[in-house]
């Protein structure tokens, strides 16, 4: 295999990453751009493995990627086939846990052989500084990467009793000194490994550098996971793209690029959807505390609540119906049965539309993809901005797990989420809500439109709530 069709390889290959990402910006593409995706990856793969073959000059090397390959198509395979839906963003964190690991063992493997990695040295000769400096921002990228995504990973999961991978933020004195410290401490190894090759430098920046993205992440209060894991997949794409400069690798610097920038513009997109900056997010703070109280200081108030056949009775003489879909449908799996009753409602002439909110269910698109597997109809399904304007002329809004994107919180100051764009379903004529119990939402905040007079609470699991509407209504 000549470089010349490994370089041509690659860049079909690039371009199909670049499809891909396109085609997953909508719904009715979203196949399309799986496929250019599962494309590029293979036709990478598969290049990589056969200059492999080319350059090691043996079978053994090759069979080392090949044992690789089996062993993580195995357990990815595994995993996509058996990951819950509301475990998506838990699958996400770890998948860039990986990423950054790989990138560590990567330069420590160039630091290590730079003779056999790093184009156009020959065993013993010394590491060119631009190199260094490429294995240095990979790796310490790469282990932040890491540390902090497990730290994110287990934030999101939120059952382990392990005090750092609850949801409340680990806040103590001094702490964004210590970050500081030790980031400027880290930065000082690298610098001492790119001027002297020490690979005492380039373990003590590695070491300083996992510790630091533990520190980072730690502060960080539940809500604002999604931006995090957003920007640790930022960060791994910029790891992978700094070793593919030092590898000569122009496949893992165009995808690394991609990954690091569409990450970042996700990031700000999240930011903006929750009112935050990403100073805030990494300052801490936002969602950490669950026991926050209403803006009225009570913790205990009346709520008016009915029952299914209560709620479906008010669907049944709507002529407008919104829903609401949140985090709480994704965990009871009730997208079928929602699909369900839009159709009984439909059939009787009752015009039904989806809001989504851009983080509703912790994840961007987590909602629309919980539709799109029960074959909800795109032309059903809007966004927030395309459906706010229309909660004022709406007889039912009914919300079903949603809690923090339609707090109306968000619009008083001094709120912790005050400026936090919202679905306003507060402005429909009628607002049904489906909640578990009136536990706070992942912000930590009461919900005012849970006691509006105008609000019906309907407690139970999603699924059974809504199946018992469908049988009601019908």
């Amino acid at each position: 295999m000549s470089m010349n069709l490994v370089t041509l390889l690659y860049l079909i290959a690039s371009v199909c990453f670049i499809q891909a990402l396109k085609g997953l910006s909508h719904p009715t593409t979203s196949i399309r751009g799986n496929v250019f995706g599962m494309t590029g990856m293979t036709i990478a793969v598969l290049t990589t493995a056969a200059l492999i073959a080319k350059l090691a000059g043996s079978p053994l090397g090759l069979s080392w990627v090949l044992v690789g390959l089996l062993v993580g198509g195995s357990a990815g395979a595994i995993m996509a086939q058996r990951v819950e839906m509301t475990k998506m963003p838990e699958l996400v964190a770890f998948m860039h846990s990986m990423i950054g690991l790989a990138a560590v063992f990567i330069a420590v493997a160039a630091v290590a052989e730079p003779g056999a990695l790093l184009h156009g040295l020959a065993k013993g000769d010394p590491i060119p500084a631009g190199n260094r400096l490429e294995l240095f921002l990979g790796a310490a990228i790469g282990a932040i990467t890491f540390s902090g995504s497990v730290i994110a990973f287990g934030k999101l999961s939120g059952k382990s009793k392990f005090r750092l991978f609850q949801g409340t933020p680990v806040q103590f004195g001094g702490q964004h000194l210590l970050n500081l410290v030790l980031g400027l401490a880290t930065v000082g190894l690298g610098l001492a490994f790119m001027a002297t090759e020490s690979w005492g430098a380039f373990f003590g920046m590695l070491a300083l550098a996992f510790v630091l993205g533990v520190l980072i992440i730690i502060p960080i209060g539940g809500a604002d996971m999604p931006v995090v894991v957003s920007m640790l997949n930022s960060y791994s794409g910029w790891a992978a793209a700094g070793i593919g400069f030092s590898l000569n690798n122009s496949m893992l610097i165009i995808a690394g690029s991609l990954v690091g920038s569409s990450g970042a513009i996700l990031s700000y997109i999240m930011c903006k959807a929750m009112n935050r900056s990403f100073i805030n997010v990494i300052l801490g703070g936002f969602g950490g505390d669950a026991t926050t109280v209403s803006a009225s200081g009570q913790v205990q108030r009346a709520v008016k609540s009915g029952s299914a056949d209560d709620a479906a009775f008010i669907l049944g003489n709507a002529e407008t119906v919104v829903i609401v879909p949140g985090y709480g449908l994704a965990v009871a799996r009730a997208q079928h049965a929602v699909k369900e009753l839009a159709e009984k409602l439909t059939e009787k002439g009752i015009t039904v539309k989806y809001a989504i909110h851009p983080v509703a269910g912790r994840m961007p698109g987590h909602m629309n993809v919980l539709l799109a597997e029960a074959e909800v109809p795109y032309d059903q399904v809007f966004e927030m901005e395309d459906i706010n304007g229309e909660f004022g002329q709406t007889d039912v809004a009914i919300i079903l797990g949603a809690n923090d994107v339609v707090n109306p919180a968000a619009l008083q100051k001094g709120s912790p989420i005050y400026g936090m764009p919202i679905l306003e379903a507060y402005k429909a004529k009628t607002v049904i809500v489906n909640k578990r119990s009136m536990a706070a939402g992942y912000a930590g905040l009461d919900n005012e439109l849970f006691y509006l007079d105008k609000t019906m609470m309907v407690f139970g699991d999603a699924k059974k709530v809504v199946e018992e509407m469908v049988k009601a209504v019908e």
